[in-house]
C-alpha cells in the first residue's frame, strides 16, 4: 500500500494543484483513463468545500488530501478541521450555519456522490472527511 498526503493552505487557489495531483498520482494507481476526469471533479469539490469550510471557521490548519494506492482499489480522503454543522444547523462551540451554508454544503455532497460511487463522509466537532474509492486494473504485463 503507497500513501501521498498533500497538505495545503486553505486558499481557493492551491485546490487546481489538489486536482492535478489526484489526477496524476491515480493515473500511476491505476485508475481508467475515461475516469480520471471524475476524480479531478470529485477531488476539486471536496477540496473547495474543505476550505469553504476552514475559512468560515477562521481555522489556519492545512487541509489534509490522503491519496491511498491499495490492491484494486484507490482512495482518496479530503480531511478538514472545522467543526460541523449539527442537523439542528449549529456549530459545536459556534454560531449557527446558514441555510444557505448548509444548502451548498448539502450540495456539495451531492455532486461528489454523483461522481463517485464509494463514498464516506464523515464529521464531527474537531472536524470531518471525505474518502472516495475507485476501482484499479492492474498493469498490463507483457511476455519478454
Amino acid at each position: 500500500m503507497a500513501t501521498v498526503e498533500l497538505r495545503f493552505s486553505a486558499l481557493p487557489e492551491h485546490v487546481r494543484t489538489a486536482r492535478l495531483v489526484a489526477a496524476a498520482v491515480a493515473r500511476r494507481a491505476g485508475v481508467d483513463e475515461a475516469v480520471l476526469d471524475e476524480v479531478r471533479l470529485a477531488v476539486g469539490e471536496a477540496c473547495t468545500r474543505a476550505v469553504g469550510l476552514h475559512q468560515h471557521s477562521g481555522i489556519s490548519a492545512p487541509v489534509k488530501v490522503l491519496l491511498i494506492e491499495e490492491e484494486k482499489q484507490f482512495s482518496i480522503e479530503v480531511g478538514d478541521e472545522a467543526p460541523h454543522a449539527t442537523p439542528g444547523g449549529r456549530t459545536p462551540g459556534g454560531s449557527g450555519a446558514t441555510e444557505a451554508e448548509i444548502e451548498e454544503d448539502e450540495m456539495g455532497l451531492a455532486v461528489i456522490s454523483g461522481l463517485v460511487d464509494d463514498v464516506e463522509v464523515s464529521a464531527g466537532e474537531h472536524g470531518g472527511s471525505i474518502r472516495m474509492r475507485w476501482s484499479t486494473t492492474p498493469p498490463a504485463t507483457f511476455p519478454v
